[in-house]
């Protein structure tokens, strides 16, 4: 008998634990030319805002040692055009959607995400609280305990879809805040959003990146993404979706070890299209290994003071 390589993110469940991560994938038409998209358990879409918006000025990515730093600002069509032109392609899409929303106030996050329910295939809403909220200053959703059960209580109350609050790493109580999350209502929760980082062109002596400061994604992030998982982990009771520099099987067990439910995959597909499938069949092989049934007896494994729920190995 095989492994059962399911997972379960609050009421949706998906055929692998394997995520493609926002901002990285699109619906993933552009990689279904060179691969089988339905390699991931589901594909978080690249975050929705009300408005259109035409993102930061260039340049706003660079390559750095181990991984990018970019500062796209949410270039997107906003909700009107996604809904009349991109969402009915997404039934067609071979594995599951995970909506990804932004917003600048409380009441915007809400109003995007209620227009997601009914989406076909779409099973989940995930939250990029990591923009500043205009009606507090510019204050970061995700740096406040309040300001992140504000977001979802507002968007549970009327979304019928699982939330996912994606938290960053930018604060210095992760857990505090992630906890705020689970009491509000959130489903599961996703971590880490980029760090926080900056080049420097020497030559003209500013900034590289045209905002001035971007976000690192890539392998350099991952201990404190592994870190985040951990610590969470004994805090909260929902699933994490863990993320940040995942390339191989071999992270990807880091995270779910560290209490992960889920991972999720973004910058290593820039350069391998077929991670996917090679996560996956490494995750397989190591729950067969220990003799487990579950992929889902993995998680937690290496963290003796993990919160969740361990499923039956």
């Amino acid at each position: 008998m095989g492994v059962d390589m399911s997972v379960h993110i609050g009421p949706a469940i998906l055929k692998n634990p394997v995520i493609a991560a926002s901002g990285c994938y699109n619906r993933g038409a552009e990689y279904a030319r060179v691969t089988e998209i339905g390699e991931y358990g589901a594909i978080t879409i690249k975050s929705i805002t009300s408005k259109p918006r035409l993102g930061n000025s260039m340049p706003r990515v660079i390559p750095v040692p181990g991984g990018l730093l970019n500062a796209i600002g949410l270039q997107g069509p906003g909700i009107d055009h996604f809904l009349a032109h991109d969402a009915r392609e997404i039934a067609a899409v071979p594995t599951a959607i995970i909506a990804s929303v932004a917003g600048f106030s409380v009441a915007e996050f809400a109003a995007v995400a209620v227009r997601m329910n009914g989406l076909p295939n779409v099973i989940a809403i995930e939250l990029d609280v990591s923009c500043p909220n205009v009606d507090r200053e510019g204050e970061c959703f995700a740096e406040s305990a309040a300001a992140i059960g504000e977001v979802v209580r507002a968007v549970k109350a009327t979304a019928k879809l699982p939330v996912i609050a994606k938290l960053t790493p930018n604060v210095s109580d992760l857990r505090s805040i992630a906890v705020a999350a689970e009491a509000a209502g959130a489903d599961a929760i996703s971590l880490i959003n980029a760090v926080r980082g900056m080049v420097i062109d020497t030559t003209r002596a500013r900034p590289w990146l045209a905002n001035g400061t971007g976000g690192l994604t890539g392998p350099a992030i991952r201990p404190i993404a592994v870190l985040a998982v951990w610590e969470v982990a004994r805090a909260v009771r929902i699933p994490i979706i863990g993320m940040g520099g995942i390339e191989t099987a071999r992270d990807a067990l880091e995270f779910m070890f560290a209490g992960a439910t889920a991972v999720s995959v973004g910058t290593a597909n820039f350069r391998d299209p077929d991670v996917a499938r090679k996560i996956n069949a490494g995750l397989r092989g190591e729950a067969a290994r220990r003799g487990f049934a579950s992929v889902s007896a993995l998680t937690g494994l290496a963290n003796p003071e993990f919160a969740g729920v361990r499923v039956s190995r």
